[in-house]
Parts: C-alpha cells; structure tokens; sequence
C-alpha cells in the first residue's frame, strides 16, 4: 500500500483537485461493480457468452486499474505489496476461467480501498483546516491609505488593520488598539486572551470586539500557523514503532503468502488432487492472507490522533511520540516558565508600626528607579494598588545586599538583612522574615532614616491552575511528577507543596537535568521532560517524551521538543496523555482485529470454506471496520475544551 493510499501526501506532490480528484476510485470501482451486475445478468439471457465476457473483462480494467497501478509502482521498487497480492488473484481467477468471481474480487477491493480513502480523508482535512485558517488578503496602511493586499506579500514592519470579528492574518505585534482575541485555533485555549499594545498575535486567530493595529513580524510561511501546518503534516508521515513493525511484518509475509500459494498450486495435484480446485484455494487464500486492514490499522490511528491533538493545541511531531506519550510513568517539570510564572511578583506586605500603604508608596519610590525584576514587582504591585509616591533621588546600589535613595529629604534604604545592622533590626521584624524565608520566599526590608517600616516579600508563584493539572495527571496514572530547578532547595520545596509536586531536585545545571533524567530513566523506564525549549533542550532531548512550552511564543519550542503546548501553560498536557492512550488502545485493537481476521480466513480458504468471495468481503470489510475505529480519535474529548 502506498504512503498517498495511507493518507500521505508524498513531499513534493501536487494534489489534484476538484470533484473528479477527490471521487475518481469511487467512480472506477462503481463502474466495474455495474459492469460485474450487468455481466451477471446478461449470462442468464441467450446473449452470446462473449457478450457478459466483455463486460467482465472492462469490470476488471476499471477494478484493477489502481491496484495494478499501485502494484507495478511497487515490483519497481523491489517490493511485493498488498496489490500484488490481489492482482494474482485476480488472473488467476481469470486462468480458471472464473471471470465474474475474478471481476468480483476487483470490485469489492476497489471498493474497499476507495470507501477507505475517502474515510480517511477525513482526518486528513482536519489537519488541512489548519491551513484555511489563514486569511488570503489583509488591509495594509500606506501612504495613500488602507489597502487590502496578498498576505503572502508583506514585509516585516508593515501595519495591518484587522476589524472587529476578523481573522488575523499576520503573526505580528500589537501596535494600537485593545481587545480580547480567540486563540483557540492556535493555542486552544479556552477562553479569549486580552490583547493590548505590545502584545503577540498569530495568523488564524480571531478578533474580538475592537479593531486592532499590527506590526507584521514574520513573512506568511514563517508564520506559527505555517510551521503547524508543516510539522502535523510531516508528523503524520513519520512511523511510528508499531506502524514500523507492521510494515517490516509486510515486507516479508506478502513475499511468504505469494510462495505458498505456489505449493498449493504444484503441490496438492502431485499427491492427485484436482489441479483446478487446487489453484483456486491458492488465490482464495492470496485474498485472506492480505493484510491490508494490518497495514491501515496504525497509520490511521496516527494521523487520526496528530490532528485531534493540532485541533486542541498539542502539536505531537511524530507517531513515534503520540505512542510515546501514552506509556509515560513519570514526568519532570522545569520550575522557572513551566511551574511557575517565570516573574516574581509580591507576596506579602508586613508593615512594621506603619501602614500597608505608607510601606509600599516608600518602597516604590526607591524601585521606581532600578530596571531589576524585583524592583519592576514591587512597582507593579505599587501601582495595582492605585498607589502614587514622591520622586526619589539618585539610586545607590549596595551589591549583593540593596539600594538605598533620598526620598522627601530621607534616605532609604531596601535590601536584606546584610544591609543593615543586626543588632539594630528589631526582633518582631526579624521574626516576619524568618518566616517569609523559610517560605522560600525572598525578602526586602524597608527602612526610612532611622525608623524600620516593615518588609516586603516576593517569589515566584505558580501557575494558575498547575495543582489541578497535577491532580489530574495523578488520576490518570503518572507514578511521580519531579521538580528539577536551578534554584535552591527550600524555593523547590516550597512551590512543590503549594502545587501537589512528589519530589525537587534542586540546585541543577543543564548538565545536571541531563543526569537526572537518566537517574529517572533508569528508575521509572518512561520520562517525559516538560521546560521552556531554550535552555531545557538537553533535558528535553535525553527524556523519552520532550514536551516544550509555549510552542506558539518561541522558535525554540517548536525545533526543540518531540511535543509543544502551543498555549503558554500546562492545562493540555493531560489531554495529550490521555489521547495518547486512546490512540494506543485503537492501534491494539486494529492489530488484534486485522491479525485475527487472516488467522481465521487461511484456514477457511485452505479448507474450502470459504471462497474468493466470501474471503474478500470479510477482508475488505475489516480493513473499513479499523479505519473507522481508528476515525474515533478525532472525536476525543477535551476537558479543557469550551462547552
């Protein structure tokens, strides 16, 4: 069977398109299905025989037409396939002077595989939709105005306009304009993500209620949407491990089918059997000895799985890893971006003998003037309380314990506790940041002159709902979910208690990650790694699943993992475990069936049981029945998914 036959598109093909494209195995196969009843029932007239002959032999030119086209592309090859099978069947029926079972054959194959396809195509348009998200024109600002042009002719830097309700057509950046924008059909997220100036926006998205000004910031085929097309697309074509079994069990079955319908053929008649019932169980058993449902029977479920999972925002960049996913027993994590936020922000404002406010207006003077990530929390926090504060002086900084500023004639200092005296810090005070740090939190004590006005104090928090995220991969049978963080020990413990984490491994370099992956390989056999794409790589390329977040943010993401969570947070991640689970369940249940179903039609055909006809119907039967199984994966559902 040929990968286009699969549902493939061989790489640098064109596809033909139109009615006739899409139905033209049908209509071959109807034709000599008609042919075949017309031949039937012409021989019960006083026709002359070679009238219903005729209409056998074209039934046989528009039923074989494919198959023999398919098998000589194969014996050129150097291979014997599924349609070599069924070509010498068909002959040999026609040797034996059995035309209309011969024509019968070729038209219940034809059949077969037509219905197959069409079948299949389905799965195959759920990853062409991806593509026909995409708008084919955006409305350009130039110097005389807005004009709709080409999208595929935008440059960087170019200015889009998208209304209210349309789709986005450039990856860009928000240059004007506020609004919430549905991303579902990138990152499949759930609800509408509010947009506002300097903000990232994908191709294929959908505008909300305002209109919007855009900074194109990639050509249209270096779009996110563009990469998804291409990596779904190329991850349907890779095999998977079974689908790399079932193809090695081909190669040499066929071959071994074909040489024993030859000793049916020379054997039976030297021992005096009838050479003519002798050749026919041969090509019967040619028929039920074809594994064309075992050879459907993965790739079906794959490209069924790769899509459902694009759909829901989980791009799986292979058969192998949709496999993969489903046999994970342990899951590490990355801390920084994964687990938590990646940003610190403030957690507790403990006022010593003054008031939140007066603590915070004096702080964020101070920090108002330093670019550090802990000073920026403080003023975000500052600001979000509808704070406003005085204008400090020049900024002094004391390295590795603070900065200190004049503020309204004062000055103030900010730092840890090496900042200050330790015998002047009072004792109430010092015992807060006992207990903030012990936390894993870090602190920043406020004095002004000579008065202590409390302390402030930030960390890195979790994501929202990462502790559910856990809990679910918990009920679903993940035997450890591990923390492995460049941070210290008592920050890991402390977000692993406030998310439901089994165990931290604190303290890491990349190498270090690299190592305990392997430590985690050798314990638990199955390990997924899950981090940011970047510096995570080494882990995620040693784990048996590399899962990279953020896919529709980073570059990175998309190269590095062997599985990217296109929205920026961990909610699918059960989702893509679960379906892989699925997938595997659908995959050993097309196997068992198809396997079962030639274990079962040899032994009948070889007995006289059953004939060519019997043998094809079942057999073309079965290999309908695993498509359409394999067709369920598309509808699996998503908790995570709207309505």
């Amino acid at each position: 069977m040929t990968e286009k036959a699969l549902g493939y598109q061989v790489a640098g093909e064109e596809t033909a398109s139109g009615w006739w494209a899409a139905y033209r195995e049908l209509g071959f196969s109807l034709m000599a299905g008609g042919l075949l009843l017309t031949g039937w029932l012409m021989s019960f007239t006083a026709v002359p025989a070679a009238v219903p002959w005729v209409a056998f032999v074209v039934a046989y030119a528009a039923g074989g037409y494919f198959a023999l086209r398919d098998a000589w592309q194969s014996l050129r090859r150097g291979h014997l396939n599924i349609d070599t099978l069924m070509i010498v069947a068909a002959m040999g029926a026609a040797a034996l002077g059995a035309w209309a079972e011969g024509a019968l054959l070729l038209f219940l194959f034809s059949l077969g595989h037509a219905l197959e396809h069409l079948a299949m195509d389905r799965a195959r348009r759920a990853i062409e939709a991806l593509a026909e998200l995409a708008p084919r024109t955006a409305l350009v600002i130039r110097d005389d105005g807005e004009v709709e042009v080409p999208v595929d002719t935008l440059a960087p830097g170019e200015r889009v306009v998208v209304k209210p309700g349309q789709r986005i057509p450039v990856d860009g950046e928000v240059l004007a304009g506020a609004s919430a924008v549905d991303q579902a059909p990138i990152t499949g997220e759930s609800m509408p993500v509010d947009k506002r100036i300097g903000d990232k926006v994908y191709t294929g998205t959908v505008n909300g209620e305002a209109a919007l000004q855009i900074m194109v910031t990639r050509l249209a085929g270096d779009s996110t949407l563009s990469r998804m097309v291409k990596m779904v697309a190329e991850a349907g074509a890779q095999r998977s491990p079974t689908q790399r079994f079932t193809q090695n069990f081909e190669r040499v079955f066929v071959p071994s089918v074909l040489l024993g319908a030859g000793l049916l053929i020379v054997l039976p008649p030297a021992f005096g059997f009838p050479f003519a019932e002798a050749f026919y169980r041969a090509m019967a058993v040619l028929v039920a000895a074809s594994p064309c449902a075992l050879a459907i029977a993965t790739p079906a479920a794959v490209l069924s799985g790769v899509a459902r999972a694009a759909r829901g925002g989980v791009l799986i960049k292979g058969g192998a890893h949709l496999e993969n996913l489903g046999t994970l027993r342990a899951i590490a994590f990355d801390k920084t971006g994964t687990i938590t936020r990646g940003e610190p922000v403030v957690t507790d404002v403990v006022p010593y003998e003054v008031a939140d406010k007066q603590l915070l207006e004096v702080a964020a003077a101070v920090e108002s003037r330093s670019a550090h990530p802990l000073a920026k929390a403080v003023v975000l926090e500052a600001r979000a309380r509808g704070l406003s504060w005085p204008e400090a002086g020049e900024l002094e900084s004391v390295t590795g314990k603070g900065v200190r500023a004049e503020v309204g004639g004062q000055t103030v200092q900010i730092g840890n506790f090496a900042l200050f005296d330790a015998q002047e810090v009072p004792g109430g005070l010092s015992q807060q940041v006992f207990r903030l740090e012990a936390e894993g939190k870090t602190t920043m004590v406020v004095k002004a002159a000579d008065r202590f006005l409390g302390v402030l104090a930030l960390a890195d928090t979790p994501r929202q709902g990462v502790g559910e995220v856990l809990r679910r991969l918990h009920d679903i049978d993940i035997q450890r979910t591990i923390m492995l963080t460049g941070d210290n020990l008592r920050v890991g413990q402390a977000i692993a208690r406030a998310v439901g984490l089994d165990q931290v491994r604190a303290g890491l370099l990349p190498a270090d990650k690299v190592a305990a992956i392997d430590d985690l390989l050798r314990r638990y056999q199955q390990v997924a790694m899950v981090g940011d794409g970047v510096n995570d790589a080494p882990a995620l390329a040693r784990a048996t699943v590399g899962v990279a977040m953020g896919g529709a943010s980073t570059d990175v993401a998309l190269e590095a993992a062997d599985v990217a969570l296109m929205a920026d947070d961990l909610s699918k991640l059960p989702f893509a475990v679960e379906l892989s689970r699925a997938a595997r369940r659908v995959i050993r249940q097309n196997l068992w069936l198809s396997l079962g179903v030639v274990a079962l039609l040899i032994p009948a055909t070889l007995m006289g049981l059953a004939g060519i006809g019997v043998a094809v119907v079942i057999h073309e039967g079965s290999t309908l029945v695993v498509v359409f199984n394999a067709l369920r994966l598309l509808g699996h559902k998503d908790p995570t998914d709207r309505g």
